[in-house]
């Protein structure tokens, strides 16, 4: 089959064309390569499948919707399932965030989230209020809002300087924390520089502070003990917006619905996608505290729109019933409870490779981590590991030279012993 048509995101699309690696379905915790072998999948796609494929309780959701309301513009009119999917979101967000604006996907939260934030100081006399702090090593989509705060230089050197000002603070990966399990002892510190940038910047300009609470896509950062808490604090106090990016870490991933409930801190603004549909219809959501909400829609008169913005797909009548039939699943499967009984066997398997040949570090945190491989020991890199593990049977998701692990909360525990030794095997040139 020839791909040559086919311009591939993220991928070195000229190596992809001379040795494609396909898919031709999915089921369960498995793809299926056009040959009919088995591939388990150990990223989840990429975070966006938990409930696993072919789940015939949402195909039939998302039949029944398009024969019933296929498509209705949110400009102007609405439809009950919306209504519904809003009303069940905010049951499983902190109590704080009461109102949802939906996107298409983590990219569109992101960038909605950004002029939410923006909209936000301007209406309460603060519009000097315009700059973004953001992390080293974070991803928060391919907008021009997340090619912005973006702290992984590949995704921002090609496209010059983006309108969005935007400061970074490091990131918290730290040699100290190297090989530990879940959230690192050392590290607390780095949140002053969130202070320091204030002291910089001037409170009075600065509008929101956005991170990933577990940086995902390059290569699972968990944050260290009292990192998170120190950044809400800083922001509480000089009047800044905290804004969590959870398109990776939310529904279920970190053991609880989302991960400002497992770290106990909670955002004023919080960004959801991928698993909210199971990965079946693009969909993305932001969540927005009362207060934000409240300011916005006061400052407008009545009969005004508050919010300037909008997308053709939001509150799309298909991708809700996806969500719904998706949110229906994780209640009556217990998964979010599944994925946090699931999490110490696979964080013990997955550190059980830190004696693997090449390996440099693993990082971890509920059903999520990260395996780091140096090259020079390793004898290949990121990408090469990912193609052999594909022929071994086995899909990973790699930025880097990290792999990244996010199985599906249906997985089984000989399922994760496949994973690490089909891991260790391919490390050690079996």
């Amino acid at each position: 089959m020839s791909t040559q048509s086919v311009w591939m995101p993220f991928t070195p699309n000229r190596d992809f064309a001379m040795d494609p690696r396909m898919f031709a379905r999915a089921e369960g915790n498995y793809f299926f390569s056009p040959s009919g072998a088995k591939i388990l999948d150990g990223s989840s796609a990429l975070y966006c499948t938990p409930c696993g494929h072919g789940r015939r309780q949402i195909a039939d959701a998302v039949s029944a919707q398009i024969l019933h309301l296929d498509y209705t513009s949110s400009f102007l009119r609405s439809h009950s399932g919306a209504a519904e999917i809003g009303e069940q979101l905010a049951k499983l967000l902190p109590p704080q965030l009461t109102n949802l604006f939906f996107t298409n996907s983590g990219s569109e939260a992101v960038d909605t989230a950004v002029k939410l934030a923006l909209q936000y100081h301007r209406v309460r006399g603060e519009g000097s209020r315009t700059v973004m702090v953001s992390r080293e090593r974070s991803y928060h989509g391919c907008n021009l809002s997340g090619v912005a705060l973006a702290g992984m230089p590949n995704n921002r050197r090609a496209f010059g300087t983006p309108l969005l000002q935007t400061v970074h603070m490091r990131h918290t990966w730290l040699p100290q924390n190297q090989g530990q399990v879940g959230q690192g002892k050392h590290g607390a510190e780095l949140a002053e520089d969130l202070l320091r940038l204030i002291q910089l910047h001037g409170a009075e300009n600065i509008a929101a502070c956005i991170v990933e609470p577990i940086a995902g896509s390059t290569g699972t950062l968990v944050p260290p003990l009292g990192y998170l808490e120190r950044l809400r604090e800083l922001c509480t106090q000089h009047g800044v917006l905290l804004i969590f990016d959870e398109v990776i870490t939310g529904f279920g991933r970190t053991g609880s619905a989302f991960a400002a409930q497992s770290f106990g801190v909670v955002p004023d603004i919080m960004t959801l996608a991928k698993a909210i549909t199971n990965g079946v219809i693009p969909m993305g959501a932001v969540a927005v505290s009362r207060a934000i909400h409240d300011e916005i829609f006061n400052a407008a008169g009545h009969s005004s729109i508050e919010f300037f913005h909008g997308y053709t797909g939001s509150m799309h009548p298909v991708a809700c019933a996806a969500s719904l039939a998706t949110m229906r699943i994780y209640r009556e499967e217990a998964l979010f409870e599944r994925a946090a009984a699931l999490s110490p066997y696979l964080l013990n398997r997955l550190f059980s490779l830190l004696d693997a040949p090449g390996v440099f570090d693993v990082r971890g945190y509920g059903l999520m981590g990260g395996v780091e491989i140096d090259p020079a020991v390793a004898g290949f890199d990121g990408y090469e590991l990912q193609k052999r593990l594909y022929d071994r049977g086995l899909h990973v998701k790699t930025t880097g030279n990290s792999m990244v692990v996010a199985p599906p909360f249906t997985i089984t525990e000989s399922e994760i012993d496949f994973l690490v030794e089909t891991t260790r095997e391919v490390l050690q040139g079996a």
